[in-house]
């Protein structure tokens, strides 16, 4: 499938700014979201992750990715959700990002 064809999440930036993107992550089943995208227009610059419960047995939260618009333009960035015993993704987000050029 073409990812033109895939619902996108469009998410819109100025070149150079920076923006997030926030996915639910549940360790303890031992889910890990993994971004694809062109390092050439688009870089990650932080990977964090919250933990949002409070208990011991469980690890799940926010996973947060930060990118920065490095070319204007239109870019995807994929993310797979992926379990080490598998080998096909769990998941999968796909996000839009427009990046337009500074003005002058």
């Amino acid at each position: 499938m073409n990812i033109d064809q895939v619902q996108a999440k469009a998410i819109q930036v100025f070149q150079s700014d920076t923006f997030m993107v926030h996915l639910w992550e549940d360790r303890t089943r031992g889910e890990q979201w993994v971004p694809s995208y062109d390092p050439k227009v688009l870089g990650l610059v932080g990977d964090e992750f919250l933990r949002t419960v409070s208990n011991n047995a469980v690890d799940s939260g926010r996973r947060s990715f930060e990118f920065r618009a490095l070319e204007p333009g239109t870019h995807h960035v994929e993310f797979s959700k992926r379990m080490a015993w598998k080998f096909t993704a769990e998941d999968r987000r796909i996000f839009k990002v427009i990046v337009s050029p500074l003005s002058s």
